[in-house]
């Protein structure tokens, strides 16, 4: 069985594996696939992977070059097509007074399908829609609802690091995020600090997460009520990474408690 290599599909879709069929190509190039769905376009984001009999991967389809100067210019015309397409597409919605917001639209490669990508609030009939745009683009038509989280992926932009937004730059998928996240790093509980520029938790607040909850498990939670050998306190610091917390004793007394190490006042 050949080696696989993961490919995000399109532009703005998931990403898949894909069998690399001997095809020469690396980290960053943008391929030519035979899909499931037909003639596709993508780029790679994985080194060469282990054959399939040894990571159970589902294959979506496989590699059947790389894109050459005449594909990059396909591409590039198939992207300006989606721009028509779109504006012709918020049109129709604004005629049919269909409460949806469209974010962008994209061609596979070989022009047999157009991708809507919208975001809504709720449920959306948009039977008609398609009728309408099949028959003017005579082509077929996929209108894809997608989150916030996805919307901010497509939108692009940059967070509060100054940086790219992580979903838009290198995240192959996304993680599943809480609050507890935060709390578990001691971070403040404030929506607008905790939250990207999508509304939604920060995808950074799982980067460290494990090591935050594996180093915390020997020390006492903040707001915690404990036992010390100066008496009953409650917890009101914790440091994860130099393995203490401080303890309000009352009447101004603090202790320092470390874990590990010799007790200090």
């Amino acid at each position: 069985m050949g080696k696989i290599i993961q490919v995000q599909l399109g532009e703005y879709r998931p990403v898949f594996s894909f069998d690399l069929n001997q095809i020469d190509c690396q980290r960053g190039d943008m391929v030519i696939l035979d899909s499931e769905d037909g003639s596709e376009f993508g780029k790679v984001v994985s080194d060469t992977r282990l054959p399939l009999s040894e990571t159970g991967d589902k294959l979506k389809g496989k590699v059947v070059r790389r894109a050459t100067e005449g594909d990059t210019r396909q591409i590039e015309n198939n992207r300006m097509k989606a721009k028509d397409a779109l504006q012709t597409c918020m049109r129709k919605i604004t005629d049919q007074r269909l409460d949806m917001q469209m974010i962008n639209a994209e061609y596979t490669f070989d022009s047999s399908k157009i991708i809507f990508f919208f975001t809504s609030e709720g449920r959306v009939d948009f039977r008609n829609l398609v009728k309408d745009l099949a028959k003017i683009f005579r082509v077929r038509i996929e209108l894809k609802q997608i989150g916030v989280r996805d919307k901010a992926k497509i939108v692009c932009g940059y967070g509060i690091c100054g940086r790219e937004i992580c979903c838009a730059s290198y995240m192959k998928d996304f993680c599943p995020l809480s609050v507890k996240m935060a709390k578990e790093q001691g971070l403040p509980l404030n929506p607008s600090r905790i939250s990207g520029v999508c509304g939604r938790i920060k995808c950074c607040m799982s980067y460290e997460f494990e090591v935050y909850k594996d180093l915390s498990k020997s020390l006492p939670k903040l707001g915690e009520k404990i036992v010390t050998p100066e008496g009953r306190g409650k917890v009101i610091e914790v440091n994860v990474f130099k393995k203490f917390a401080m303890v309000d004793l009352g009447e101004g007394r603090l202790l320092k408690m470390t874990y590990g190490k010799k007790d200090e006042k």
